[in-house]
């Protein structure tokens, strides 16, 4: 799932390349992409508005308008932006097809494309996903407001001291991986990052936070920070199914610790790395390392 570096990647990449750009179509291949409004309500809202900010807030993207409207893309599992010249063909499976292709729309994870918007630059703004779980939602600026309103503040905020930190973890019945994961309580991070975040910080996935000392509070708090910026300068992890907007893999699955290493030597101590379902997601470990 894009997390936090994922998504900012993409939004970095997108400010560079669409500010002030315009929407002049928009086809959905897939409609059910599209929440809480009709196809023909949402054309109707976006088509001939120029593009004014984009930003990000925890997993979401945020496409700003002229008309104080903000499109917000969820990309849940396996959803990815590619930004394209409008000259490839999608069939009706969201497939790219034709000949001489560029070897990026070869990628078969860039192959499930369920909405396309076309630009007045002449190019595309593709939304691809395999599982079909991302969304498009559009909202007016008190609509916006109130549904950003839910996440916590982000790991980089300046407002998320220590002492912020400390209070919004230390009081959670649940085991501090599934506290981390918790947009409510900081935005942005996800299965990979809380992996490799405790196990920078040798902390165990199924501790709870109330178990932990101030002294490794501290450890977790920086070490979370310095786990994101590698991943951010690294461009995400591309394990699977994220790519970045030119269609190229992050490269931060190469020097991860823990995630999706099960079995594999750790790569401090040598033991074998250790998987676990916790509130139905998988956390990956050192056994020694991360003594419980």
């Amino acid at each position: 799932m894009p997390e936090l570096p994922e998504v900012e990647t993409i939004k970095n990449q997108l400010f560079e390349e669409i500010l002030n750009d315009r929407i002049i179509d928009v086809i959905f291949l897939w409609d059910g992409i599209l929440k809480g409004i009709l196809v023909q309500d949402f054309k109707k809202r976006v088509l001939g508005r120029r593009i004014i900010d984009i930003k990000r807030r925890a997993k979401n993207l945020l496409i700003f308008l002229d008309s104080k409207d903000t499109i917000v893309v969820h990309f849940k599992l396996t959803g990815h932006v590619l930004l394209l010249e409008d000259k490839f063909q999608v069939n009706s499976y969201g497939s790219w097809e034709g000949e001489n292709l560029p070897p990026v729309l070869k990628d078969s994870q860039n192959q499930f494309i369920r909405v396309i918007f076309k630009l007045a630059s002449g190019r595309i703004l593709a939304i691809s996903d395999l599982r079909k779980f991302a969304y498009l939602k559009l909202f007016n600026e008190k609509d916006l407001d109130d549904f950003l309103r839910e996440y916590g503040p982000e790991p980089f905020d300046e407002n998320l001291t220590f002492e912020e930190f400390k209070k919004r973890i230390q009081n959670k019945k649940s085991p501090i991986k599934k506290v981390l994961m918790d947009q409510k309580v900081i935005a942005g991070i996800g299965n990979i990052y809380s992996d490799e975040a405790l196990f920078e910080a040798k902390i165990h996935p199924l501790v709870l936070p109330s178990d932990i000392s101030e002294e490794k509070i501290l450890i977790l708090f920086k070490a979370i920070k310095k786990v994101l910026k590698e991943a951010l300068g690294r461009g995400g992890t591309s394990i699977s199914d994220f790519r970045n907007i030119k269609g190229e893999r992050g490269s931060f699955d190469l020097v991860r610790k823990v995630y999706r290493r099960e079995g594999k030597p750790c790569l401090v101590c040598g033991a074998l790395i250790q998987r676990i379902k916790i509130g139905g997601r998988s956390a990956h470990f050192c056994p020694v390392c991360q003594k419980k």
